[in-house]
């Protein structure tokens, strides 16, 4: 006779199909926008005015570029180690598969912050993203400090809240645009609010998720 699964795991399971959708629709997404249909990223560029520094357009795009295929790697990446599937057949695939998201995070951070200074929206936006860069750095790193100490539960939450960092670019285009079209902001202005209202999502979707999916007791 088969055993049912928990609700929990119902709950979990029905998140994760969501979630590998959605990051495959934005992976690929993603990909034909900066390296096929704009690779000279003229639509992002359009909207930078103002800069304080001069933006050095080849080594720009270079720094881009890397950055746009290390988030790519890192939403992969997290999505796959997510999946108890895999994590039941390969312990060690997991665990090489994890320090692939650490070394992507960490490019995706540097890259990050090379580009902050030209970010549209001036200093303002350019602080949310060196805001943005710290804090997951800081929280990936505690999911491998837990890890170290054996903490699978620790380790498992706090690597859900550095996931939901991989949507950071995701989130920032959402509120630009419903800012934007939605309330008659213009882009910039909608730009910079996008940047801080992403920091509060993806410090608070997170715990929602845990909630949902923790086993009641």
């Amino acid at each position: 006779m088969l055993r049912k699964a928990p609700d929990h795991m119902k709950k979990y399971n029905l998140l994760y199909a969501i979630l590998a959708c959605i990051c495959l629709v934005f992976i690929i997404y993603t990909m034909v926008c900066n390296y096929i249909t704009d690779p000279g990223a003229k639509e992002f560029l359009s909207h930078k005015a103002g800069l304080t520094r001069e933006l050095k357009l080849p080594v720009w795009l270079i720094v881009m570029r890397v950055h746009v295929a290390f988030a790519c790697i890192a939403m992969a990446a997290g999505l796959l180690n997510f999946s108890n599937r895999i994590f039941e057949k390969s312990r060690k695939f997991h665990r090489i598969n994890g320090y692939l998201y650490l070394f992507s995070v960490l490019l995706v951070v540097l890259t990050s912050g090379y580009m902050a200074p030209y970010a549209t929206g001036g200093k303002i936006s350019s602080i949310g993203f060196n805001a943005i860069n710290m804090i997951w750095m800081f929280i990936t790193m505690m999911a491998l400090i837990q890890i170290k100490k054996k903490q699978v539960t620790r380790h498992r939450n706090w690597m859900i809240r550095s996931y939901a960092f991989c949507f950071t670019n995701m989130l920032i285009h959402l509120t630009t645009f419903l800012f934007q079209k939605g309330f008659g902001f213009e882009y910039t202005s909608s730009y910079t609010i996008g940047v801080y209202v992403s920091i509060l999502l993806l410090l608070a979707i997170p715990n929602v998720i845990l909630r949902t999916i923790r086993p009641t007791e």
